[in-house]
């Protein structure tokens, strides 16, 4: 049986909830990034030059075509922003660690990295890179392939709210011969609404995922969001709660509910 982390999310979420996010000198929703960007919505977004490190639970409470199963995973995420030049990158790693599976052991997952360069618009970002699937879960949890491809995305703003959408194609450039090819494109709708006093709420991080290698949709979910941006001393810190439900259904391997629960600690003024 699964960790069942949902319980123990939930809990830190009401807590959360309660904890002040006045006292500042700037209020979060007014305090602004580099490119001058609400701190809130650069919390949102992708594209911003803002470095973050998120821990988030990922609890999965059971799956198409297959009863009395959940699964969990911890995920670790970090962005960096950096400039070439003059131009500004963003490198972001992902590291997901599988605590509890009824298909695969306990251990780290296979980890995605990638660097995108942005550019700034009156409107809003538009950014252009490469993501890089690694083999970091060996054959026990990963797929055993190196996999490399473009990454394209944007997002527009207004005061209250923001909204986009982001792609990654990972197609495999080498790997184990006798492991299927891994070869998917990714959307991930982006929408945040700010509802005052560091609240906001939106879609969920939806990874809309195509198998190129079998012809179908991997991942159809549809899932919403609620967020809390805090700060702990002078440390800003986002906590947000997250569900989503996956229509994609054939095959029994594929998550049903998923819950996600992230904590991001941000640090506007590093860069």
């Amino acid at each position: 049986m699964a960790m069942k982390a949902l319980p123990g999310s939930l809990f830190w979420f009401v807590i959360v909830v309660h904890v002040p996010a006045h006292g500042q000198r700037i209020p979060l929703d007014q305090e602004r990034d580099a490119q001058g960007q609400s701190l809130e919505q650069a919390a949102e977004d992708p594209t911003a030059s803002l470095m973050n490190v998120q821990l988030g639970d990922w609890y999965t409470s059971g799956f198409h075509n297959l009863s009395g199963e959940d699964a969990n995973t911890v995920v670790l995420r970090s962005a960096v922003p950096f400039k070439w030049g003059k131009q500004s990158h963003i490198l972001r790693l992902t590291l997901p660690l599988v605590t509890d599976s009824p298909f695969i052991d306990t251990g780290l997952s296979d980890s995605t990295i990638f660097d995108l360069m942005t550019f700034d618009e009156g409107w809003g970002r538009w950014g252009l890179g490469a993501v890089a699937l690694l083999p970091t879960g060996g054959a026990d949890r990963g797929a055993e392939k190196w996999g490399l491809g473009p990454a394209l995305g944007f997002t527009a703003r207004g005061d209250a709210f923001l909204w986009g959408l982001f792609n990654q194609n990972i197609f495999t450039v080498a790997g184990e011969d006798d492991r299927e090819d891994v070869n998917v494109s990714v959307l991930q709708p982006i929408f945040s609404v700010s509802l005052g006093n560091g609240w906001s709420a939106g879609v969920s991080e939806m990874a809309i995922t195509y198998d190129w290698e079998n012809s179908e949709w991997a991942s159809l979910p549809l899932g919403v969001k609620i967020a809390r941006l805090t700060r702990f001393g002078k440390l800003p810190v986002q906590f947000n709660l997250q569900y989503e439900y996956n229509f994609a259904d054939d095959g029994p391997a594929n998550p049903k509910n998923l819950f996600r629960f992230t904590v991001k600690l941000i640090f506007p003024s590093i860069f």
